[in-house]
């Protein structure tokens, strides 16, 4: 039988009936005389009392464990070897599908005369009182016990809405968002310290002991937990040797990382670089000049056979006359007649004449490139290489250096001290033990990368390598969609695509401001990429893109969506407005009295009071919610707007032991930033 309203707020009046069905049963069963019934008749009567008793105390007993769980849910942890790893699912916690029915439940918590049965009992009140004025009592010590034989004791310090998951605890499973939604990209906001890092620690050791694809995750605050946590998960997957650590912050420790010496077009060198200049304003021009000038460098360098790195691009940047030189040297003999060495000579000997006597004729630091670049000017073949070096060298140095006047600051920043070594490294330096990746190779390894981008010292080499790690990604990812992961392989396979799991957290810090991210969201799904970015606010992206029109973009092609406590009531509306009306029920007690002035009617008033039972149409969920929500929980939207109320679990592990560099390093990352991510420590 179905009823209007549900109304879980009540005395569990179930159990009363059913101790009365439970009485009359023994009754029965031990004297059936006093019932003048035989036997048969009693027992058969006291077994279906006693059914009647079960039925009535099983939902007594479900209303009071309601009313408990909405004081205080059970504690949840688990390990990683109890991490649910079932096929291709990721497993997100438990939780429970919201539907009209908590919508219902969660609004009755706000109605007064239901308090009593939500609300804290007046003596636990007393106790929490009692510790804030005396907190070095001997009273204070024992209220303060965390057992469950302490009927007072504190609730855990996560704050928000306790309600909001209590309403369907009783529902609570394990949920999972299943592969064939991955590609179409994650989103996850949640503000500073509410167990965004927690949840991105479950989320990463899932991909890692799935064992199946590459999984890299860019973080550029430097959180020691996730490390660690990546590391063991690394190791009880058995994939400890494909484990590699890329660190700004830590570069005598860390892996090395060529950002742009892998591409599947040659422009992509200038994109990744000249990308991270402004484009405001009288800036666009610049950086189109900038873009321009890196563009026929890094042509020049790859036609000579060089790997181009950010050192040798500003070196080419700073002085244009050594790379004409050696490309000139190049391309003659492939284009020139074959007595061009000769005519170089002579022109050579009459430019050194010329500058020796008149210094302050030397155009060029070698009178060898006046030489070249006179021999050049009166051929009929070029190519644009060549032209464009060919024009860099005519500038004024004075001018030239007003043109990448952005572009030079930003290039030393990348080039100077470790981290220069680190971003450019030597690769015939047999001497230097630190490992060199690059994607492809993590890509066929199934290789395990933590990006540590060490955002907090430096944000533009931070954002700067972040950007091109990832437009890295996404060229390798077209590559991979053309010809397959295995291409060039002995044995290959033609097509076959693999799986690339990317985590980024503060996701603004990485998108670039540029139009290369919207394309890595939009289409490297394509190659098998399954990407998931977290981030605090949806102002967030808009600042980072410097766009709105962009930043949207983005969210649009985020399919699934899960939302921890925010700030920001624009940004709860992200997942609020993509969610249906519904209705709610509302009770409403009406009381009347009519008197009557008819003498011969023996009726001198009547009155009635009843309840009325109306529906009002609500949100399925309201952005307050999404505002108020306990640290380690959030909703997700999914399978295409299925609504999870979600449970993060907590993590149960003793500390693993790691390699002594790692240990070091991790040390130095807890010292240098604290995320207080441990927020169900109450000492944290």
């Amino acid at each position: 039988m179905s009823y209007p309203l549900e109304g879980m707020l009540r005395p569990p009046v179930e159990l009363w009936s059913g101790m009365g069905a439970a009485a009359g049963a023994t009754i029965l069963a031990t004297s059936p005389d006093l019932f003048m019934m035989n036997q048969l008749v009693a027992y058969a009567s006291a077994a279906g009392l006693m059914g009647l008793a079960v039925m009535r105390m099983r939902q007594g007993y479900a209303v009071v464990r309601y009313h408990k769980r909405l004081k205080r849910l059970p504690y949840y942890a688990i390990s990683q070897k109890q991490l649910p790893v079932l096929g291709d699912n990721l497993f997100l916690g438990k939780g429970f599908k919201w539907t009209q029915k908590h919508a219902q439940r969660f609004r009755d918590t706000f109605n007064p005369e239901m308090k009593k049965f939500v609300d804290d009992s007046a003596f636990f009140k007393w106790a929490r009182q009692h510790e804030i004025k005396h907190p070095d009592s001997v009273i204070s010590k024992i209220t303060r016990i965390d057992s469950p034989l302490n009927p007072i004791r504190p609730l855990p310090p996560i704050g928000g809405n306790r309600y909001l998951h209590a309403v369907g605890s009783d529902e609570e499973k394990d949920i999972f968002l299943p592969d064939a939604d991955r590609p179409g990209n994650t989103l996850v906001l949640g503000q500073s310290r509410v167990g965004k890092t927690r949840l991105a620690e479950l989320l990463v050791t899932a991909d890692i002991m799935r064992n199946d694809g590459m999984v890299v995750v860019v973080d550029p605050k430097s959180d020691a937990s996730l490390l660690t946590s990546m590391y063991a998960a690394a190791k009880r997957s058995g994939r400890e040797d494909d484990f590699y650590v890329f660190h700004l912050g830590f570069p005598e420790m860390s892996a090395r990382y060529n950002a742009i010496a892998n591409f599947a077009r040659i422009t992509e060198v200038a994109t990744r670089i000249a990308g991270q200049l402004p484009d405001s304003g009288n800036s666009a021009a610049f950086k189109e000049f900038s873009w321009q000038f890196i563009n026929i460098i890094a042509r020049a360098l790859v036609d000579i056979g060089d790997r181009p790195d950010y050192n040798s691009i500003l070196n080419n940047i700073t002085d244009i006359e050594p790379l004409f030189n050696r490309y000139a040297e190049y391309w003659l003999p492939i284009n020139a007649d074959p007595s061009w060495m000769e005519d170089v000579n002579d022109f050579e000997a009459e430019a050194a004449a010329t500058y020796k006597r008149n210094p302050k004729a030397a155009k060029f630091n070698h009178a060898r490139t006046e030489a070249l670049r006179r021999y050049v000017d009166g051929m009929t073949q070029t190519d644009p290489v060549m032209h464009g070096l060919m024009a860099a060298i005519k500038y004024d140095k004075d001018f030239f250096v007003k043109l990448v006047a952005s572009l030079i600051p930003l290039l030393q920043k990348l080039t100077t001290g470790k981290v220069g070594e680190l971003l450019s490294p030597e690769y015939f330096d047999l001497t230097d033990e630190r490992p060199i990746f690059d994607i492809m190779q993590l890509v066929r390894r199934k290789g395990i990368l933590y990006v540590g981008l060490d955002s907090l010292q430096d944000m533009v080499v931070s954002s700067a390598v972040g950007v091109s790690l990832l437009s890295d990604i996404q060229s390798v990812g077209g590559s991979i969609y053309r010809n397959g992961y295995e291409h060039g392989l002995v044995d290959g396979q033609d097509g076959k695509l693999p799986k690339m799991y990317i985590h980024a957290d503060e996701l603004s810090e990485v998108v670039g401001g540029s139009d290369s991210f919207i394309a890595l969201i939009n289409k490297l799904s394509g190659a098998g990429a399954r990407f998931t970015g977290y981030t605090q606010t949806r102002s967030d992206l808009e600042v980072g893109m410097g766009d709105a029109a962009k930043a949207r973009v983005i969210e649009g092609n985020f399919m699934n969506l899960i939302c921890l406590r925010v700030r920001e009531k624009y940004t709860a509306e992200l997942l609020t407005d993509q969610l249906p009306e519904i209705e709610l029920s509302t009770v409403m007690t009406v009381s009347a009295a009519n008197d009557s002035s008819n003498v011969d009617n023996e009726v001198d008033f009547t009155s009635k009071t009843e309840d009325r039972v109306s529906k009002v149409n609500a949100p399925l969920l309201e952005p307050t919610a999404l505002m108020s929500l306990p640290k380690g929980q959030a909703f997700a939207l999914m399978n295409g707007g299925d609504l999870y109320k979600l449970r993060i679990p907590l993590p149960a592990d003793p500390p693993d032991s790691i390699p002594e560099t790692l240990r070091v390093m991790t040390e130095k990352m807890r010292s240098q930033y604290r995320t207080g991510e441990k927020w169900w420590l109450a000492n944290e």
